[in-house]
């Protein structure tokens, strides 16, 4: 299976993507299927001028787009697309692009991580079992990791229509993140 995500390659889009409200207004927006620039405010506690002018710089780009219904700020957005980075073959200026989306990125959900865990202790019995963090390290060569992250993908998939019908949503769904991360160590040969 095929990431079914696409491939951004304009340096400019990915530059846009060196910012980290921007990876959290696109994680508000895609956990709830649509939101507005005033629901986003809410949650990241930034204004609602910041959020509408950070979800329109995200439009131009093509990385969400305005939804049905609503007026002005209040009208609502959705993703357009889940996102893939990567720097193969691309030049000099692209790469770097790449590199700083993705460092953008990576801060975003590891600072999100960190907050989650710190009040972890908080939660029901139920779902301090059911998250955390885990790390196995075994020889794979590259074809297994495309073969391991499309299972992980296609697992995930399954709950995928949730974000958008709530009706779906069995009682006591909450919103979960998976980052699912995978590296290869420097040769030393």
């Amino acid at each position: 299976m095929a990431d079914p995500s696409p491939r951004i390659t304009d340096p400019k889009a990915l530059r846009a993507l060196a910012h980290p409200l921007r990876w959290q207004l696109l994680e508000i927006v895609g956990r709830e299927g649509t939101a507005t620039a005033t629901q986003c405010a809410k949650e990241t506690g930034e204004s609602v001028a910041n959020c509408s002018y950070h979800l329109n710089l995200l439009a131009k780009y093509h990385l969400v787009e305005k939804a049905e219904g609503g007026q002005g700020r209040e009208k609502p957005w959705r993703v357009v697309s889940g996102i893939s980075l990567d720097s193969v073959g691309m030049d000099t200026d692209g790469t770097l692009a790449v590199r700083a989306a993705s460092g953008a990125f990576l801060d975003y959900e590891l600072n999100q991580i960190r907050e989650r865990h710190a009040v972890e202790h908080l939660e029901p019995p139920e779902w301090r079992h059911a998250v955390g963090v885990e790390n196995v390290h075994d020889y794979l060569t590259a074809e297994e990791v495309q073969e391991l992250r499309a299972a992980v993908r296609e697992l995930m998939g399954r709950f995928s229509e949730r974000r958008t019908r709530p009706e779906l949503r069995p009682e006591g769904a909450r919103p979960v993140t998976l980052l699912f991360s995978t590296t290869v160590a420097p040769r030393t040969d």
